[in-house]
């Protein structure tokens, strides 16, 4: 195996680049020269636009992830050089070859719950929509892997639609801490390299008043602005795939089949390259291309769902290829159970927690439409086939994880059912009760340190909840002797201690407004590691129930998509 050398210098990061995407698709061909493109207009055909980022005004670093930078290779004195952050707060006027002076921003469709939409498209021709703040600085090969870097708030695009290309400090901290989170939970998930913000540049956006518990923004407020650098194998999505297939399917113009059949053949090689066997005949490769992500994409929504996240705006532009998590706008991990919470003031019950399974189903059918131009009629059919059965595949994932997280070999459908009803009419915080039953208690004292309602008063629905640990301790095997200690380790494993709610957010980012940072990087490094018990300050800081007052109120109990 061959030794992967340290990276201590932006040269020797500069010589990393290599830049697939752009050497192998299309660009706009109305694309300007000089990347000077940041007004809204339509782009009609290419698989990206070369555009200029936008840089924030005197950077200020905030932090980065050492755990990343670990696994690329890189110096952590690299987060402070002046010449990275040049160029991860969006200044790439002086970038050393090979890497490039221009950044580039991809289109792609909306499909909302399986249902096209044109719409939200300033044209309302659909060409008009994409990645309208988030401009690609960066592809190459780090820690042996092929990664690509997006700044988040880097600048208007031409899909920007009229907005001002920017990202605040607020969403900006909360993705930042999310995603490397979500990697530590060990989910698949695009990554977070670095934070920096500017304390002169500033821009306006909607928001609640303080104490406010209204579902709509009422105020316009001043925010800082800050460029989160998110980092994926690629940033391929279901909704770009979309694109190509519409044009492709309406003939819109010439080159349509061509460009999407070159940007699939593009997703499976950067994607699935290791899975697929790209000498296969061109149609093989679409349906083992299906086939693959059916199964990336079921497992991710069910690891979601153990952990309590929701995605709150789970488009198909929100779907990665890849099959992991992507686009950390108005997420929420849950705090009370609730099979309808949704974080997210506009996403409706069709993406609220326990829907997550029908709606990636939906995504997964926009996905299939957009590959079928490409297949013969039998082909066709094997597609069909698939489409129809990710249901089956997605619920055998889900009880797959349901049996884990209960500590069970097997589902068992009779007890999982009673736990449901008793969790919602108990009031049962969702991680502190499946972090305490992975202690394998011998009474019901314990789990009573999740329940928000009274049900410790009441003695009927305290009989229930004894009946039904009397039967789970059955399930798992405790009159049997199973190791119990061998058992809350691997429960314990599966059901983590800490998950990044809102209501500690709220005031790690309101420090960060006014300068001070200790919040951020503490909550940095207790979500590194949630599945550990943490010191006791911790414990108390972070391990118990949400305050009673914070539960409706906006910006904590629901946001909305301002950012």
């Amino acid at each position: 195996m061959q030794e992967i050398r340290a990276i201590n210098t932006f040269e020797e990061f500069a010589k990393s680049a290599d830049y697939s995407l752009l050497n192998t698709l299309r660009k706009d061909p109305h694309a300007t020269q000089d990347g000077v493109d940041h007004e809204p207009r339509q782009v009609f055909s290419g698989h990206y636009v070369p555009v200029n980022p936008t840089p924030i005004e005197a950077p200020h670093y905030i932090a980065h992830s050492k755990t990343f930078f670990k696994e690329l290779s890189l110096s952590d004195a690299l987060a402070t050089d002046a010449e990275f952050m040049a160029m991860f707060s969006g200044d790439a006027t002086a970038l050393p070859a090979p890497l490039k002076k221009q950044g580039w921003a991809t289109g792609y469709a909306l499909s909302i719950y399986g249902t096209e939409y044109y719409e939200q498209c300033p044209f309302r021709t659909g060409n008009g929509y994409g990645d309208g703040r988030a401009v690609s600085i960066y592809e190459g090969v780090l820690g042996g892997k092929r990664w690509e870097m997006q700044l988040k708030g880097g600048g208007r695009t031409p899909y920007c639609r009229g907005a001002d290309g920017r990202a605040v400090l607020r969403s900006s901290i909360r993705e930042f801490l999310a995603q490397e989170h979500m990697h530590a939970l060990g989910i698949p998930t695009s990554r977070s390299l670095t934070l920096y913000t500017s304390k002169s540049e500033k821009v306006r956006r909607p928001w609640f008043l303080n104490g406010s518990y209204s579902r709509d923004p009422e105020v316009m407020i001043e925010e800082d602005v800050a460029i989160t650098t998110r980092v994926a194998s690629s940033f391929l999505r279901v909704g770009q795939l979309e694109l190509f297939g519409r044009r492709a399917r309406k003939s819109e113009h010439a080159e349509a089949m061509s460009e999407l059949r070159e940007i699939v053949a593009y997703a499976i090689e950067r994607e699935y390259g290791d899975e697929i066997d790209t000498t296969l005949p061109f149609e093989k490769q679409v349906l083992a291309f299906a086939e693959a992500f059916a199964a990336r994409l079921s497992r991710l929504v069910s690891e979601w769902i153990r952990v309590g996240y929701c995605q709150g705006n789970f488009n198909s532009d929100n779907t990665a290829v890849g099959g992991f998590t992507l686009d950390y706008g108005p997420f929420g991990f849950m705090d009370m159970f609730d099979p309808r919470y949704q974080p997210w003031t506009g996403g409706g019950v069709h993406f609220s927690f326990l829907n997550q399974q029908q709606a990636a189903h939906r995504n997964f059918s926009m996905f299939c439409t957009a590959l079928k131009p490409l297949l013969e009629d039998e082909a066709v059919v094997s597609l069909e086939k698939l489409e129809s059965n990710f249901p089956r595949i997605m619920q055998a994932k889900m009880l797959q994880m349901w049996s884990k997280k209960l500590g069970l070999e097997r589902f068992e459908t009779e007890l999982f059912n009673e736990l449901m009803t008793l969790m919602i009419e108990t009031s049962v915080d969702y991680t502190l009760f499946f972090r305490e039953l992975s202690n394998v208690p011998e009474d019901v004292e314990p789990l009573t340190k999740s329940f928000y309602g009274d049900a410790i008063y009441e003695p009927k629905l305290l009989d229930r909840w004894k009946e039904w640990l009397r039967k789970w301790q059955e399930a798992v095997g405790i009159s049997s002797g199973v190791d119990k200690e061998a058992l809350s380790q691997k429960m314990k494993s599966v059901n983590p201690k800490y998950t990044l709610k809102e209501w500690f957010l709220v005031p790690a980012y309101k420090a960060a407004q006014l300068g001070d940072y200790t919040l951020v990087h503490e909550l940095q490094e207790l979500m590194s590691e949630p599945y550990a018990e943490g010191s006791p300050e911790m414990q108390i800081k972070y391990y118990r129930e949400k305050p009673r007052e914070f539960f409706e109120m906006a910006g904590i109990s629901h946001v909305s998509c301002s950012s």
